[in-house]
């Protein structure tokens, strides 16, 4: 594949800043709320799983950690609309404090079909957390609990995202600027 050229949005250092952050963030929230027991931080795969490793060890609670692979870009630039399931979680969920981890949010629609997947195995409650969010791609209601960065809606890559499976190891987050 040729490189993409593209340019850093976000450095490594933001990054790591915010996550810690929002690690402080989320066990206040949890200990504010008394959802300590039960706890689970559900992995969205597979562009979360470079976020999802430093959030939850910056997370000041005992947790599970459990992942549930979802597609719905495909190969391309933009989300397809379809959202399908790639993998599914190996324990229950029922009477649980489920904290959804995901790396970007910018149509909302496979969040919706995340929380509408996961309340029907009857959490106690669902959290949500994403790094990134783009508010003019929203095509739904969805709101994240926690959000790390709000970004335009252009194309990223890095630090877990992903183009045709590569750019995942860049440890900053960059906007794609053309395929050429």
């Amino acid at each position: 594949m040729a490189p993409l050229k593209h340019n850093k949005l976000i450095d490594q250092q933001k990054i790591a800043k915010r996550v810690h952050e929002l690690g402080r963030e989320i066990t206040s929230f949890i200990d504010r709320e008394n959802l300590k027991d039960e706890l689970v931080a559900v992995c969205v795969l597979k562009g979360s799983f470079v976020f999802f490793s430093d959030l939850v060890r910056a997370i000041d609670a005992d947790l599970a950690t459990e992942f549930l692979g979802v597609a719905s870009y495909g190969d391309g630039m933009k989300s397809s609309g379809e959202v399908k399931v790639t993998l599914d979680l190996t324990s229950s969920i029922e009477g649980r404090t489920v904290l959804l981890i995901e790396d970007i949010v910018d149509t909302g629609l496979t969040m919706e079909f995340l929380m509408k997947t996961l309340q029907a195995r009857k959490p106690r409650k669902i959290l949500t957390c994403t790094l990134l969010l783009k508010p003019s791609a929203l095509k739904t209601d969805f709101k994240p609990d926690f959000v790390g960065f709000e970004i335009p809606n252009d194309f990223v890559i890095g630090y877990g995202l992903d183009y045709q499976g590569f750019y995942r190891n860049l440890p900053y987050i960059a906007q794609v600027q053309s395929l050429n």
